[in-house]
């Protein structure tokens, strides 16, 4: 029984009751000018439906009293864009105002015949319900004078949950809307795992040559050689936090230019830090790396701090060489290292996976793995 008369404690209820009794006001005005032709007003619902402002409309005043607080209620907001959706929505108004009149109708009947059964039950004779007034006074009555009370109540939720399905039906997102919001959603996932991978490669580079620095200063014993430790881990520390206001920066929508994140031209900053850390870093530069395009050059960057990253994370202060080559229409980024005493699987690590994912972005091709008794990280990026 509580589930029963649940629906009698739910605003819902009372919203989508009063969502099909607005349209018959307009209903009610015309039958008062001219009650010869209620069905004009149905007429002039076929030219209303036609306009695309009218689906943006319907659809608002659908989601605020048919789902309140439903976060994907499944109707749309947007105009109507095609004639399937003009005439979607001219279908709609149509099957909203025979509900709404169905609504009425049982809001003003069915209690009128509550309270005329009541009136058989006290001898009193009925007025104004036809076939009623036909029945005679008898105190039985009262057994049946809740029942249209009941029929009321199944009727309004009935009709609510009728026009609630019409309304995702008729008014739902087209195909091209569907597609719209998954392409969209796509986006939002694409951006997010970006910053999820900027974090990644600027703040990991950072605390890995912060970590590496400071054991190196604490075994070395050697007050020069700290100085010049603290010195790269505060200079990393400021880059990374520089990163780091930059990511949350594009979190937050700020206008910031996507020319901010750094590029190939300033891979010296990266080479001093791992060389900074112990590493013996050999490095070779040829073509001409400032005219490489923005995206290839700033992606470019990210793959040399990771394999850096890398290089220092998993095989500490070894001799690195390092090949930047710009020919051809094609960048070559080389970093090779001395084999560490536990070789990683050659596709293990969210490093060695955001290099691959970053030169399969740009159409270009990165191997990771053993190679000639040294770990290297290739990859070739096309510039065009």
């Amino acid at each position: 029984m509580a589930r029963l008369l649940r629906p009698l404690l739910r605003g819902t209820t009372y919203t989508r009751l009063l969502h099909l009794w607005v349209p018959m006001l307009a209903v009610s005005v015309w039958l008062f000018i001219d009650p010869s032709t209620p069905w004009v007003p149905a007429l002039l619902l076929v030219p209303l439906g036609l306009v695309p402002a009218v689906r943006r409309g319907e659809g608002v005043q659908a989601r605020l009293l048919l789902t309140p607080g439903e976060p994907e209620p499944g109707i749309s907001e947007a105009p109507a864009a095609t004639w399937r959706d003009r005439l979607r929505t001219v279908l709609w108004l149509e099957l909203r105002m025979l509900l709404g009149a169905a609504a009425v109708c049982a809001s003003v009947w069915l209690p009128g015949i509550c309270f005329e059964l009541a009136r058989l039950a006290w001898s009193e004779a009925p007025a104004g319900i036809p076939l009623l007034d036909r029945l005679p006074p008898h105190p039985a009555w009262a057994l049946l004078a809740p029942l249209p009370l009941l029929a009321l109540y199944a009727v309004v939720v009935g009709l609510g949950e009728l026009v609630t399905a019409a309304a995702r039906r008729l008014l739902g997102p087209s195909a091209a809307e569907r597609l719209a919001a998954l392409e969209e959603r796509t986006e939002q996932l694409l951006e997010r795992t970006r910053i999820a991978r900027e974090l990644h490669d600027s703040i990991g580079h950072a605390l890995t040559v912060a970590v590496v620095q400071a054991g190196a200063a604490r075994a070395a014993g050697d007050p020069e050689f700290t100085d010049r430790a603290l010195g790269a881990i505060e200079e990393t520390g400021r880059a990374a936090l520089e990163d780091l206001e930059r990511v949350l920066g594009v979190l937050r929508e700020a206008e910031r230019p996507l020319g901010a994140r750094p590029t190939l031209a300033e891979a010296g900053r990266l080479l001093e830090s791992a060389r900074a850390s112990g590493a013996k870093v050999d490095a070779e530069v040829t073509g001409p790396v400032e005219a490489v395009p923005g995206p290839v050059s700033r992606e470019g960057h990210r793959i040399l701090q990771e394999a850096l990253t890398n290089v220092l994370r998993h095989a500490g202060p070894v001799p690195v060489r390092v090949r930047v080559a710009v020919t051809d229409g094609m960048l070559t980024l080389e970093v090779r290292n001395p084999l560490p005493g536990a070789i990683p699987g050659p596709g293990r690590g969210s490093g060695l996976r955001g290099i691959r994912e970053r030169a399969a972005l740009l159409g270009g091709t990165a191997r990771t793995g053993p190679d000639e008794g040294d770990w290297q990280v290739r990859a070739e990026l096309p510039l065009g």
